[in-house]
């Protein structure tokens, strides 16, 4: 890894880096905030969570409450740090000095 940071095919999508950017300053956010924040449909947000889940950069936590199923989704400590390289690099990029 450079000075710069890491750039990250799989957070560069423009809904995944939303997701990341969204979850990067909160402990955990519960679904459907997540959903109605970033104006996408329930499908359209399931998908690129599995793809984040599945890459080890999002843990998803299922929950009752209120007899309703909810998910919390949280960013991992090695989504975290991918997401931080990922922005690094971008501003590098911005820069001129990638």
């Amino acid at each position: 890894m450079s000075n710069h940071g890491e750039f990250n095919d799989l957070i560069h999508a423009p809904i995944r880096l939303r997701i990341c950017a969204s979850l990067a300053p909160l402990k955990y956010a519960e679904f459907a905030q997540l959903r109605d924040s970033l104006g996408i449909a329930d499908s359209v947000l399931s998908k690129h969570l599995k793809q984040l889940s599945e890459a080890g950069f999002i843990d998803v936590e299922k929950f009752s409450k209120g007899g309703r199923s909810h998910m919390r989704l949280m960013l991992t400590p090695n989504g975290r740090q991918a997401y931080v390289r990922h922005v690094a690099a971008l501003r590098a990029l911005t820069e001129g000095s990638y």
